[in-house]
């Protein structure tokens, strides 16, 4: 436990921190998962309209600390391969 003043406040600092990035990673996990069930599903244009919203996340969770620089840029890079890796919907002629 802290003892000095300036180490209870840091405490408290740390927590109130930790509950932000938490949520920030959260928003982040949450977003990517519904964006690879998209385009596990093949709704690929629902998918590319996600895509710009998961770039701003994921590069603000960068900018923010919560994932390293180098993470988001694969991050980004892999899921965009993937939605260009699933073939595009054709409907079948019966």
């Amino acid at each position: 436990m802290p003892i000095t003043k300036s180490a209870k406040k840091a405490l408290r600092q740390n927590k109130k921190r930790r509950k932000v990035n938490l949520r920030r990673f959260d928003v982040l996990k949450e977003t990517i998962k519904s964006f690879k069930k998209l385009v596990t599903e093949n709704k690929k244009e629902e998918a590319t309209k996600l895509l710009p919203q998961l770039y701003k996340i994921i590069d603000k969770s960068a900018k923010n600390g919560i994932i390293k620089k180098n993470n988001a840029d694969r991050k980004k890079s892999r899921l965009t391969k993937m939605l260009k890796a699933q073939p595009l919907e054709v409907p079948r002629q019966q």
